[in-house]
């Protein structure tokens, strides 16, 4: 792995000297972790002038939220507590006389850019934007092995809990033994906070679970994901509660369906966002459930669970292959409930089989 890490950090190299800057500080935790297989807490990445050195506040753990550091990388931990690696960082760029530092400004304060410009007064800070996220945005193959076992960890996870009794037990109580489970199957932990909607709760994105309990004919939907070695996937679906669902539930959940179908059929190298959203979009519009849906369809997942690209209405961009994305529509209807189905994906050529679906717990509509 160490080979991967200096490439990615080679490619990164001759983006913002090209831009004319000899070195640049990288200190948002997951473009750290994506450069230097790991991210301690309040660590930043300094490229160049000379040799790349991570700078921590304190000596890594070596513990797995943290990842798996390039063994190749040297790391500076300082030597005062309460010290600012970046203004560490960039002290030492200013006394290899580096002319120019690239910057995450989107990701520092405005204390802390001041603070390295004072620390450093002649470097020029120029704006490395968003560099790196745009190099994270197409995975390598063993990015996607490891969503991939994510998404086998959250499967099982969520398979299990369907096999348990759910009449009488509350929403909060589900989302904790639904993230035990993924820490039992190999998950760093859960991707994000799970998500137990049940009843007039189901449906609605986001969802905080409450301690309202799964009653008989309630739908009741599931937002979950895995976080392993980093990398995260997300995994939705809906049910049904201990009986036959209503004619309405199963008019609402074929709809959701649909519209997950086509937003997954969407997915294809050189495809707009844009389409992709307007493919799963327009199906619950036509139906005239628009105003119920979420600004956006679904977006891309890896490091962090929501990341580029955003499969949105106005998103500006076309997908390229090997980038994973969710495909996630869903429906609420207040007072009532809703489906929500969510899959992670990764873009394929046609001539590869097409979108890798990664999270394979069925969609049909079970009542449990």
């Amino acid at each position: 792995m160490s080979e991967v890490y200096a490439v990615r950090r080679g490619l990164l190299r001759d983006r913002f000297t090209a831009a004319g800057s000899q070195a640049a500080l990288i200190s948002r935790p997951a473009n750290v972790r994506y450069l230097a297989g790991a991210a301690p807490r309040g660590a930043v990445l300094l490229l160049g002038p000379g040799e790349d050195l991570l700078f921590c506040p304190d000596s890594p753990t070596g513990e797995p939220e943290e990842g798996r550091l390039d063994e190749l990388l040297k790391v500076s931990v300082l030597a005062r507590p309460g010290g600012d690696p970046a203004v560490a960082a960039a002290d030492l760029a200013a006394g290899a006389r580096a002319d120019g530092l690239a910057v995450e400004e989107h990701h520092l304060t405005v204390a802390r850019h001041r603070a390295l410009g004072s620390v450093a007064p002649r470097l020029r800070l120029a704006d490395l934007g968003l560099a790196v996220e745009q190099q994270r945005l197409v995975k390598d193959e063993e990015e996607i092995a490891c969503l991939r076992i994510a998404a086998e960890i959250a499967d099982q996870a969520l398979g299990e809990l369907l096999e348990s009794i759910l009449v009488g037990r509350t929403e909060r109580h589900l989302a904790l033994e639904l993230e035990r489970r993924l820490v039992d199957h190999g998950a760093d932990g859960p991707a994000f906070r799970t998500s137990v909607a049940t009843g007039p709760h189901s449906g609605r994105s986001g969802h905080r679970p409450t301690d309202r309990r799964v009653e008989e004919g309630d739908f009741l939907s599931v937002c979950l994901g895995a976080n392993y070695r980093g990398y995260r996937c997300e995994i939705g679906r809906t049910f049904v509660i201990g009986t036959t669902p209503a004619d309405w539930q199963i008019e609402l959940y074929d709809l959701v369906f649909a519209a997950q179908r086509a937003g997954r059929e969407a997915l294809t190298p050189g495809a707009a966002y844009r389409d992709v959203d307007r493919a799963a979009r327009q199906v619950i519009d036509s139906a005239g459930h628009g105003e119920a849906l979420a600004p956006w369809t679904g977006h891309g997942v890896g490091l962090e669970i929501d990341e580029d690209p955003q499969l949105a209405p106005d998103a500006m961009g076309k997908l390229d292959a090997c980038v994973p994305v969710t495909v996630e529509p869903g429906v609420h209807l207040p007072g009532r409930g809703g489906v929500r189905i969510d899959d992670t994906l990764v873009v394929r050529p046609e001539a590869d089989g097409g979108p890798e679906l990664l999270t394979i717990t069925t969609k049909e509509l079970l009542a449990l």
